[in-house]
């Protein structure tokens, strides 16, 4: 892998876990308000070690590594780089299975968004299907079983990896339901900063799942990972100290992070049928997407 490469990824998972993660620094940004300068400072430099080292660093060594037990800890972190053939035979087998769960995952974020959450409408036809947001139980459970179906002709092991990343998505939005809460609870109730402090942890480990999962769309190395989803973590705090209030007037910023979404996953499904796609097109589709719907928040302000 050439220096370009290297860095056409790790600036690709940069934007893509800084726009997945907007939501989250609005939130910090409104909890941090009611909080004290101590308070601030401690979550805004420990906190920062926290997401970056614990669970942007720690879960895709921790996927990687449940996905091929044969690997290692060690094994699981460097495998990409390696050249052994054993290495590369463990990571070929596994990488089926971990791209089908993760492309999964994101197309059930995809749609749940599309039909069922909040949104400034920036595309044709994103208001009709917001209106019919029953629809979205039935069009996830059709594309589960049309994807095990597929699966099943092909490797059985691929087909446990659509169950598997329908299932994280649904355990990932019950906790996700509950940091809201536990977001209004923060706001209108008095608690202390540590729990404060606490609360805000997880709830960024909720939303930094969607970066981590995506950031496969773009390399299977655990330390590119980690290296462009950290940086993408630290402009996530420059957000959330300064003004949000600017960043909401992006008002399709959001927008573009879910078509990016929608497009990895299907990368990563492709990818998991042996449809082996150039590494440089997930992040030239992350960077035209986020492009256009920025330029059209431009226009609306």
């Amino acid at each position: 892998m050439d220096i370009i490469s290297v860095v056409l990824i790790i600036a690709g998972l940069c934007l893509f876990e800084t726009i997945t993660s907007i939501d989250n620094a609005i939130i910090n940004a409104e909890v941090l308000s009611t909080m004290s300068e101590r308070a601030k400072r401690w979550f805004l430099t420990w906190g920062l070690l926290f997401a970056v080292f614990a669970v942007r660093g720690l879960l895709p060594w921790l996927i990687v590594w449940l996905s091929s037990p044969s690997l290692g800890p060690v094994g699981a972190f460097t495998a990409t780089f390696s050249s052994d053939p054993l290495v590369l035979a463990a990571i070929a087998q596994s990488a089926p299975i971990l791209l089908m769960g993760g492309g999964t995952f994101l197309l059930f974020l995809f749609f749940h968004w599309l039909f069922l959450e909040d949104k400034h409408f920036g595309l044709p036809g994103e208001k009709f299907l917001a209106s019919k947001g029953v629809w979205f139980f039935a069009v996830v459970g059709v594309i589960l079983a049309a994807l095990v179906w597929m699966s099943l002709g092909y490797n059985t092991m691929v087909a446990f990896g659509a169950v598997m990343g329908s299932t994280v998505f649904f355990i990932v939005h019950g906790f996700r339901q509950n940091a809201e809460q536990a977001e209004q609870t923060m706001l209108h109730t008095d608690m202390t900063d540590l729990s404060k402090v606490f609360y805000l942890e997880v709830i960024d480990a909720t939303f930094s799942i969607d970066g981590v999962v995506g950031a496969f769309a773009f390399t299977m190395a655990v330390p590119l990972i980690i290296i462009g989803n950290g940086l993408g973590a630290l402009v996530v705090r420059e957000l959330t100290i300064r003004n949000v209030a600017t960043i909401r007037k992006y008002l399709y910023l959001k927008n573009g992070a879910m078509y990016s979404i929608f497009f990895l996953g299907i990368i990563m499904i492709l990818d998991s049928f042996g449809n082996h796609i150039p590494f440089w097109v997930s992040p030239l589709i992350t960077f035209g997407i986020v492009g256009f719907f920025l330029v059209k928040s431009l226009r609306e302000i």
